[in-house]
């Protein structure tokens, strides 16, 4: 019955105004912009992708989705993101890792569940090997561990020759006007945060969501995760028609779902 109310009340969702976020400092000066809403555990904290912030229709939707049902939610920017300080460029997977860590060890209490979308899944992958103690679950969207290798995989010997001369290069997107700034910074530190080459110690629950129309991250990447998982606990849902956003109505109803049957559970383990 809880399930189908959640439903039903989705459908009906007022879109999240923005407003003045909190500001978390960093030792080296930067400010990382987030929002927490005090509530019961275990606690939902949402980890947005690459070049995306916490204003997205994931993140929002599922944060009313918490509080109605009374549950700790945050979501955040990572540096260079959003409403936080910094310029994109001098972001890595290490110091955005680094935030998300912040925010969960300065910002949140007691047990957390991660949501980490496309980029913000590898994020919330390395949170939960470093924070076993807090992270006591992890729902992935899109999830894209290791996506800079794939990433350099693809260049040309042009486009390698012409990263490593001026430090980065500009990728088109079809999610933005402005063209990805990739840095040859991104790639090389990408590779000291790999998750997919070796078996995965998360033992915690976990739900990945994946389209199979997502032509950023081959679906096939979320059947990679759940074997490399040392979990047994590991639901992987498959949406035909779903595309890399996921941010239909009806994803977002599945994701609201697979959050809070994630956290029912842990609140009864």
């Amino acid at each position: 019955m809880c399930h189908i109310n959640l439903l039903k009340r989705k459908t009906e969702l007022p879109m999240t105004q923005p407003n003045s976020p909190d500001m978390l400092q960093r030792p080296d000066g930067q400010s990382i912009a987030y929002h927490h809403t005090l509530g019961g555990a275990p606690g939902v904290l949402f980890c947005s992708g690459f070049m995306s912030d916490m204003e997205g229709t994931k993140a929002t939707a599922l944060e009313q989705a918490m509080k109605d049902l009374g549950r700790s939610y945050t979501r955040f920017d990572y540096l260079g993101h959003g409403q936080s300080t910094g310029a994109f460029t001098d972001g890595s997977i290490s110091r955005w890792t680094d935030d998300a860590l912040a925010v969960l060890d300065e910002c949140t209490a007691g047990p957390q569940v991660v949501v980490g979308s496309s980029m913000g899944g590898w994020i919330g992958l390395r949170m939960a090997l470093l924070r076993p103690d807090r992270i006591k679950g992890f729902v992935g969207i899109a999830a894209a561990p290791d996506f800079t290798k794939r990433m350099k995989s693809e260049m040309s010997e042009d486009v390698l020759a012409l990263l490593e001369k001026q430090g980065y290069i500009e990728e088109p997107t079809e999610y933005s006007d402005d063209p990805y700034i990739i840095t040859k910074k991104l790639i090389d530190d990408g590779e000291r945060n790999f998750v997919m080459e070796h078996p995965m110690d998360i033992d915690c629950p976990v739900h990945l969501l994946q389209g199979m129309k997502d032509d950023s991250v081959p679906w096939e990447t979320a059947l990679k995760i759940q074997e490399n998982l040392v979990s047994d606990d590991v639901i992987v849902t498959l949406v035909k028609n779903g595309d890399h956003r996921l941010s239909e109505d009806e994803d977002i109803n599945g994701l609201i779902l697979a959050t809070e049957r994630l956290c029912s559970r842990l609140e009864n383990m």
